[in-house]
Parts: C-alpha cells; structure tokens; sequence
C-alpha cells in the first residue's frame, strides 16, 4: 500500500509528500501541526482511558475550514494577478460527507465567506437549506422530480440563494410547473452541460457525451427557447460541468474551461443576459501517495487556480462577454485530510516463533539440525547467503513431510527456525533494501491484525482501489523490519491490504500481549464513512472532534460513540424486544441449569448486546 525507504533508522512514511504540513513527525511520534502540537498517539490514548475501545475516527475541523480558506485565498490572489473581473463562490457536496461531525464545524468555521453546500437528494437539500447562511450558495444537482424542485421553491421563498442545476429537459418542464404553482420568489436555474471533453482516471465517465449527466448542444438549445417562451430566461444565472472526481492530471480540465466558456459565451448571446456563473464542479485531487514518483496529481493549488482564472477572462475577453463568477464544488479536497482512522493491531501472525517453542530432539534429520546452526550462527557477512539456505531448506523439508519422511515435529521445528532466521536476517541486512531482498519480504510478510473493518472504513480501497496514507502513531525513531500485509476483523478474505513490493509497508515488530500498537489511516475524511458498508454488521467507529483553543491546547469534543450491536441489528430492522423475548425465552428453556445460573448468562449478553461489535483489547495503562 503506502511506502517507505527501508532500511533507513528514522521512518518518515512519505508525510512529507501527502501530509501538507498537517501533521509532522517529532520525537518518534506522529504530531497534529497545530497550536501545542499534541501527538495522535496522546489523544488516543486519553479515549481509551474514558472507555472508548475498537477503532476510532478523529476528525480535526480545523484542516477543513483551512481548505476552504485556501482555495478562497488562492484564487483571491489569481484573480488579482490577472486582473479577472468576476466573483469566486464555492459550495461543498454533500455526499462526500454529510455527516453532523463534520458539516457543522466547517459551515460554522466559513460563515464569514460566500460558501455554501451543494445537494443531490431532498435529504441533502434540507440539510443545505437548514446549514447553509441565507445570501451563501446552494446548488442542488442530480436528478429531480417534482418534490425536490418544490423544496427548492421554498428554499427561495425562506430567502435562500438557491440554484436547481437542469440534468435534462424533463427537469426544465417540471420547475416551469412549479413557477405557475407557486409563483415568485423562485430558485435561479442552472444547465449542467454535457462536455466532448471527458475526464481521465476511476472517475472518466463523468465527462464526454457518454457521461450520465446534461445536456446535449441540441438539448441547450431547446431549454434556452422553453426559457424564452415561459419568460423565464432571466432566471438563467449558471453553466455547470465536472468531469470526475480525483483529477490527477490538469489538461482535461483546462480542455473542459475552453469548451465550457465558449458555450456561455454563445448563450449569452442568445439572449441569457443574466448568465453570470460558470461552476466548474469538483475533482480537485488530492495526494494520497507515500512514494516518490507516484504521485496523485501533477498540478499544485495555484496552478489550478491560475490556470481556471487565465483561461476564463481570456474566451470572456475574446468574445466580448462579462467575466463570469467561478463557482467550485470542490468536496474530496476539502474534506479528506480532516478525518484519521486509528486502529489497534490485535496480533502479529508469526509472533507464535520463537526459540522457546523449539521442540528439537536428541537426533533431528540433518536439513533442521543445519537449520538451527544457521540461526546460531549468522552474522552481516553471511546473512543473505544464510538466508536463501534457509528458503532452500524449508523447501526441501515441506516435500520430506509430504512423502512422510519427517514428522509433524520436525516440521514445526522447520517452520519456527525457518521465521527466526529471516527475523535475524532482515535485521542484519537492514541497510541493503535490494530487489532480492523486497522479493523474499514479499514471500515471508508479516500478517497484522487490524481492529476495524476495511469494508466500513475504507470502502474505496476494497472496491476501487484507492489506496490511503497508513503508519504507527509511534516508534518512529526506530526501524521497522517486517513487510507488513494488513488483515482486518470481517470474516472476509478481501478485508487485507497486501503488501505490495513496488508500494511496500514496513512495520515493527512488536509484542502485543506487552504494549499496544496503533496504526493511522489518513485521509479518509471524503466518501468513506457514506460509503461504508456494514459488512459482518460492523458498524462505524466511536468518533471524537478534536478542537484547539486560542493557547493552542487541544480539547475532545462531540464524541459519537459506535453503536451497540443491538443499535445495529435495530437499523437493520430486527425487533429488539422480539430479539430480547426469544434469548429470554432460549435460556429458560435450557437445561440442566440452575435459575441463579440463568440470570447470570442473561446478564452477561445483556452486557455483549449493549457493547459495539468491535474486538476488546487489553488497556495497558490499566495493567490490565
């Protein structure tokens, strides 16, 4: 998944390619770069302590709300440099995040700017209307029927700046209807335009003439004379494009900016006078890569804003139209890098080898009695070559064993001697990170147990792939030694991220009957928590907004905890009285127990029932 340079003392995990200066590493902690810089592991830790247990998600409002004031300062800044004329307003989709914990906070933390929320369903819309400052925009795309353009109309009518962006003509018949109905005051209209330019990367169908969404030059055509004959055509305020989500790469978008402004520019010659806004959607990426030259996108923050605003007044310019107001709908950039999964690691599959399980005999078949002088005597001069014996040799015993020459001992014998060697090696050539070397690491990986569910908290890398910045919260002043394959608690042989040679994740090697060992997952704070799934019923991890005040002290706040399994089985709509009888009912029918008996099995699954699903871990700071 992630990389690092192996071999090196200090790990840096790529943070300074992905982590934007949000969070830092000092003394051999991950540290929130922010006020008095707590590190991740201290704010666990201070969870657990209150009785927070299984995986947690950190959100930090304060890395959002500096998204959106950078993307507002970065084009106030463009927009000077060229001396661009029209306006920036930006709104945030609601379906990258809609959840409490995080639009709250960034709706509070922006009142100050022209910043709104974008909705796609009447849920998200009354979340838009409820959120969102009255004179901020609201823009309100994805298909329509005619209760969603109602709520629009009341939207307006409560004073709201509100925009319904047409998908297809349909939708333009339907809000006509509606402005019969219920008269004026009623929502600015927009056209969301079906772009020849088609975007690039998971996400290309957005964009081209096969994208699921707008309408067709003729289709444009045919709005702009229903706008006309219901004298509507003043209502016209907005052009809409997005040509996909995680734009890697800028050319398609300034390809789409081109397109874009010449057909605003011809419609305003058709007669929308008050055409003023061009919402070039979303799809600024973000990096999620740990490895040098592999990165998520080949532009910076100014690029991209200089490249809209230069491209915008040279086709206004050219064609002799007002410069328009660039809208943004940017939600992956601004909501990813607020949110941190912090997982517990159960067990460490290897962890069972060691010398203290050796069960050598008096007289061992030769290839274990050389294994075990390979393990006493290797040292840095012979420890490659000791190291490929020893994969020859537990080749050879395994073929012994299947054709019955050695015994099950002496094959356990091989397999523990066989894990200590490569232990021993891999520490002796920690300086030599050949491709000999990733090769054997990718055939003796260390298996890591993961508290948390890959399908509710990283949907994106099981079903698409996406990959996510993964280290320990602690230990970085030491040298991880273990390739390291990540297996989380489903019951589901896709809930892994492998270890992967050419992007590798290298952990340490720690005992965790002794101490605990967290892992961060970052950037997950867009899609993944509305995507999750509940995939063996594991339900979301206990959440907690971290704020700071003004001496820079961190407090916790808003903390969500993970539903109870019986919360879980309710939303999936099973009875809990029903469950509650039926479990009643199984134990009083049970026999050959005394009733004190019964009453303490009840007790104990009430107990279970009223817990979240999640694997309970010993607390060390307890000693427990």
């Amino acid at each position: 998944m992630p990389s690092t340079h192996w071999g090196n003392p200090a790990k840096s995990y790529g943070i300074h390619l992905w982590g934007d200066g949000n969070f830092v590493i000092e003394e051999g902690v991950v540290k929130v770069n922010h006020g008095q810089k707590p590190a991740l592991v201290e704010i666990v830790r201070a969870l657990r302590e209150e009785g927070f247990k299984g995986p947690l998600l950190l959100r930090f409002p304060h890395l959002a709300e500096a998204k959106v004031r950078s993307l507002f300062e970065h084009f106030r800044r463009a927009k000077e440099e060229f001396g661009y004329r029209g306006k920036f307003k930006a709104v945030f989709p609601l379906k990258v995040n809609q959840l409490p914990g995080f639009v709250i906070p960034l709706m509070e933390a922006t009142a100050d700017l022209e910043y709104g929320l974008e909705a796609g369903s009447k849920a998200e819309l009354i979340l838009a209307l409820t959120y969102t400052r009255r004179g901020c925009p609201i823009t309100v795309n994805g298909f329509k029927d005619r209760e969603l353009i109602a709520i629009g109309f009341l939207a307006a009518k409560m004073g709201h700046n509100i925009t319904l962006t047409i998908e297809g003509i349909n939708e333009l018949e339907l809000i006509i209807k509606e402005a019969q109905r219920l008269g004026t005051p009623m929502p600015k209209i927009g056209l969301r335009i079906r772009l020849h330019t088609g975007g690039i990367g998971i996400w290309a169908k957005s964009g081209g003439y096969s994208s699921k969404f707008g309408l067709t030059s003729t289709e444009l055509l045919e709005a702009m004379d229903l706008l006309a004959r219901h004298g509507l055509t003043e209502r016209l305020s907005m052009l809409h494009f997005h040509i996909g989500s995680q734009m890697n790469h800028i050319s398609p978008l300034k390809k789409a900016i081109r397109e874009a402004g010449n057909l605003y520019a011809e419609l305003r010659k058709l007669g929308a006078n008050n055409l003023h806004a061009i919402n070039i959607g979303g799809g600024l990426a973000v990096e999620y890569s740990q490895q040098e030259g592999r990165s998520s996108r080949n532009y910076t923050l100014e690029e991209f804003t200089n490249d809209v605003v230069f491209l915008l007044k040279e086709i206004a310019q050219a064609k002799g139209v007002p410069e328009p107001t660039i809208f943004t709908e940017s939600g992956r950039y601004v909501a990813a890098d607020h949110a941190v999964l912090v997982a517990p690691v159960l067990e460490l599959f290897s962890q069972e080898y060691s010398e203290k399980i050796l069960r050598l005999k008096e007289q061992n078949p030769p290839l274990v009695q050389e294994l075990y002088d390979l393990y006493r005597t290797i040292t840095p001069k012979n420890a490659r070559e000791y190291l490929h014996d020893a994969l020859d040799h537990m080749e050879s015993l395994l073929t012994l064993f299947d054709l019955g020459y050695i015994d099950l001992t002496d094959r356990a014998n091989t397999e523990t001697l066989v894990h200590l060697i490569i232990k021993k090696a891999l520490l002796l050539l920690g300086d030599k990170p050949t491709r000999e070397i990733k090769d054997i690491l990718d055939r003796v990986q260390e298996r890591y147990l993961v508290n948390f569910s890959l399908f509710q908290s990283l949907p994106d890398y099981w079903g698409l792939g996406q990959t996510f910045p993964v280290m320990p919260l602690d230990r970085l002043n030491q040298r991880p030694t273990r390739s390291a394959s990540l297996w989380d608690i489903t019951c589901d042989s896709d809930g892994e991220i492998a270890f992967n040679i050419d992007n590798p994740l290298y952990l340490h090697d720690v005992d965790v009957e002794k101490e605990e060992y967290f892992l961060g997952f970052f950037k997950v704070g867009a899609y993944q928590e509305v995507l999750g799934m509940r995939h063996n019923l594991f339900t979301h991890p206990t959440e907690a907004i971290i704020v700071f005040d003004e001496a820079g002290h961190y407090r916790i706040e808003r903390i969500l905890e993970a539903q109870t399994v019986m919360d879980v089985l309710e939303d999936i709509d099973y009875d809990p009285k029903e469950i509650e009888r039926l479990i009643r009912q199984r134990i009083e029918e049970a026999e050959g127990i005394e009733e004190d008996e019964k009453k303490e099995i009840l007790g104990e699954l009430y107990l279970y029932l009223s817990e979240n699903g999640y694997l309970r871990t010993i607390n060390f700071s307890e000693g427990a």
